[in-house]
């Protein structure tokens, strides 16, 4: 666990330069705005440790599986998000010493990320070898209003001498990804040039096609003058720079304004993209800095208008959640359906930018809350496009007559994964799937999905479920064999309690949605079953009788559900009695060892009781938490919102308020030593989820919000917005009780601890403590 990072309720802020820290540091005051996004490099070059990383959303390569051997079904590539063209470097001379923090004296170093409006800020006093000293200040953001743009203000003061300082903003696609199997690079140059204020570079990548054409825009300013650019043009592979040289007073200040874009080929046509380019750079040179920065406050105003959290007597945890809701909406907007939330979303190159189960299971919750339907809609959507490959990876393994087995990575759709035990094993990622169709009519009541995209996913998810599953002649009933669940520190298991629930719940639901559709909309039910040759008698009467007739595994005597069939034969050593030397396991021990433990990295059965939380009494619930959770090592991000959940609804305020803390506070102070590979986006959502769902306890009861509030002991008050069928909302909680303001012109029924209130429109009621 890191300690570094000050605590501030609307900044993100690094006072001091440790270089032992610069990539953590890269990974926390990263920026994006859904389209682009990019780490925290320095603009000036930096010759210490460092990960570069710019992306441009939906531009993907597919690397090449690197195994030692191959199995039928396994696939051919790991997808992975690129790091594409540097757009914000900034070379500066002077007097012939480059500036390089890794090489000068640094002083007074402040990094701030403004998370009301939207900026990274960094101030420092660089001495080089030769005793030159410069005050640099600079301000950077990935523009909201303009969301293929970024623009960068830089400013360098000498303060204890006058002579010649060379700048030279410039554009390098020849980059690299760390990650990359085979030490490839993933982009061929198609064109370039440089004119007086600017200059781009076209480049493809590699077998995909995607054409990106980034560019930039100058304009310098001396002691507040514009400057007469006379700039020389430097043109190498995949680069180019335009190198002005200009005669500094002490104590006079210069500043470079880089306006920069990127477009791709995935919204213009390739032939196109220059042209496009230079008049976005135009468009936004011409507006000028200043007013991209207004604009830019002004969109994240609206933005938290709509899901804040205000916390009030903790600063720390109010930084904590502001920190990851600020990452959520840079990672994804919702403006585009072919698009996905990447578990580090622009902050890094772990896990390829691919898309996980992690979306459904965490985000969705996050944005049906915070945002128009139609952003989660799109989520859903993104995966309903995908169905036919999802039909073709279940054949691959198979599987036949229309059944789905969702990738467990993937960018278009194809499974991308390369470890085994998670391509074929690590199935219960189809249940989140159609537990995000079911989560999300629930939530907007938005029926007619089921009808036009909802039901035909649903059906081939159950008829994978069907498939999977074996009969067990010696058991007399139906059981899940070699299946890795939420749990990774277990493989090739039977009977995972989760997984084995989660396919008869979507079984369950595919014939409940069916009935419906079918009594309700008959020409598109009809239309359907005839598209996916679906037998309805034959069909829902198989999964009735898996359903009737599942086997999951269960210890009588602790009345708990069993993790797998032979949990109980594991030692169980309670993560308690490990030695903290010991830990991370993940980390500390071989994987054999991890395998023959009782230990668990995530929730597993307990991601099921948050799932389908209404199927359990409450005594139920507490003894599975008390079981499974002193056996937990939380060595994944995913973890500690669902037990911050479920310990809230039982009334565990201690756990709830630690596990929250450790969830928001994950990546501001590193806990699990990773942080350096980029933050871990999908888990913030179950941050938001802490709060709203744990200590809100909301909940949608028969269509209407329903809440069960505490307060924790730590916190005077605290608050967050809801959108909900059309309402915005604003609940919060105090010592004095529950508030309910309707900011919008519908009334609404809502259940405060099981009564029903009525707010009426622009209005607000207090139910008192």
């Amino acid at each position: 666990m890191k300690d570094y990072i000050k605590v501030d309720e609307w900044k993100i802020i690094e006072e001091g330069f440790d270089p032992n820290y610069n990539t953590i540091s890269e990974s926390i005051f990263s920026l994006g705005n859904g389209r682009m996004g990019q780490r925290a490099n320095f603009e000036e070059a930096y010759s210490g440790e460092t990960l570069s990383g710019n992306y441009v959303a939906g531009v993907y390569y597919p690397d090449k599986t690197r195994v030692g051997w191959w199995k039928n079904g396994y696939p051919e590539y790991f997808a992975k998000v690129i790091n594409a063209a540097n757009w914000i470097g900034i070379d500066i001379l002077i007097e012939g010493e480059q500036l390089d923090l890794a090489k000068c004296e640094v002083k007074d170093f402040r990094r701030e990320l403004n998370m009301k409006e939207g900026y990274l800020k960094r101030i420092f006093i660089a001495k080089t070898a030769k005793g030159k000293e410069v005050k640099v200040e600079t301000t950077r953001f990935c523009s909201i209003a303009d969301d293929e743009t970024g623009a960068i203000s830089y400013s360098i003061t000498p303060l204890n001498f006058s002579g010649q300082i060379a700048i030279t903003p410039f554009i390098d696609g020849d980059v690299v990804n760390k990650d990359s199997n085979y030490d490839e690079k993933f982009w061929d140059e198609v064109k370039k040039e440089t004119w007086e204020e600017g200059a781009f570079v076209q480049l493809r990548t590699k077998k995909t096609g995607f054409e990106v054409a980034t560019g930039m825009k100058i304009a310098i300013e001396q002691n507040g003058q514009p400057v007469p650019l006379q700039a020389q043009s430097i043109e190498k592979d995949k680069y180019v720079a335009l190198k002005t040289e200009l005669n500094a007073e002490e104590g006079q200040t210069i500043t470079i304004y880089k306006y920069a874009a990127n477009l791709s080929s995935q919204n213009y046509a390739a032939a196109e993209l220059e042209d496009n380019l230079k008049a976005t750079l135009l468009h936004i040179s011409e507006k000028g800095f200043k007013t991209m920065l207004e604009e830019q406050a002004a969109a994240w105003n609206e933005k938290w208008k709509h899901n804040d959290i205000i916390i009030e007597g903790d600063a720390s945890a109010q930084q904590g959640i502001r920190f990851n809701i600020f990452q959520l909406n840079q990672t994804y907007t919702g403006e585009d359906d072919r698009l996905n939330i990447g578990p580090k979303g622009f902050t890094g190159e772990k896990y390829g930018g691919s898309t996980y189960w992690d979306t459904e299971a965490y985000c969705v919750p996050f944005y049906l809350a915070t945002a128009d339907p139609k952003v989660t809609r799109n989520l859903l959507l993104y995966r309903y496009k995908q169905l036919g490959k999802a039909i073709d990876n279940a054949k691959l393994l198979g599987f036949k007559d229309g059944a789905a087995l969702y990738p467990m990575v993937t960018m278009d759709g194809t499974e991308c994964h390369n470890e085994w035990e998670i391509t074929f094993e690590e199935i219960h990622r189809n249940g989140a799937i159609a537990h995000a169709i079911f989560d999300y009519v629930r939530y907007t009541g938005d029926e007619q999905y089921l009808a036009d995209y909802g039901l035909e996913v649903l059906i081939a998810i159950a008829r994978f479920w069907s498939q999977r599953i074996t009969w067990s002649d010696d058991k007399q009933q139906y059981v899940m064999l070699g299946v890795t669940g939420p749990n990774e520190y277990e493989n090739n298991v039977n009977n995972n309690w989760y997984t084995s629930t989660i396919a008869t719940w979507c079984m369950q639901y595919a014939m409940d949605v069916t009935e419906k559709v079918q009594a309700e909309d008959p020409s598109k039910y009809n239309a359907l079953i005839n598209k996916i040759n679906f037998d309805q008698e034959k069909e829902t009467a198989r999964f009735r009788d898996i359903i009737e007739k599942m086997y999951y595994p269960y210890d009588e005597t602790r009345r708990v559900f069993l993790q797998q069939d032979g949990y109980l034969d594991k030692e169980q050593i309670l993560v308690k009695d490990l030695p903290a030397s010991e830990r991370p396991i993940n980390q500390k021990w071989s994987w054999d060892r991890i395998l023959r433990s009782c230990y668990i990295k995530q929730a597993d059965v307990l991601q099921g009781i948050y799932f389908f939380e209404d199927q359990y009494d409450l005594e139920t619930i507490r003894r599975n938490y008390d079981f499974y959770e002193p056996r937990t090592v939380h060595e994944s991000s995913l973890s500690p919102c669902v037990h911050a959940i479920i310990a809230a609804k039982l009334g565990d305020e201690d756990r709830a308020y630690e596990f929250y803390l450790r969830t928001s506070r994950l990546d501001l102070d590193d806990y699990n030593n990773d942080t350096e590979d980029g933050c871990h986006i999908t888990s913030m959502a179950g941050t938001w989820m802490s709060v709203v769902e744990g200590f809100g306890g909301m909940r949608v009861c028969d269509g209407k919000l329903s809440f069960q509030p505490f307060l924790p002991g730590k916190w005077q008050s605290f608050s967050f917005h809801i959108v909900f069928r059309g309402a915005l909302l604003n609940i919060k909680v105090s010592k004095d009780g529950v508030q309910i303001k309707n900011l919008s012109g519908n009334e609404v029924a809502v259940l405060i601890y099981g009564k029903q209130q009525l707010v009426k429109a622009n209005n607000e009621l207090l139910v008192e403590a």
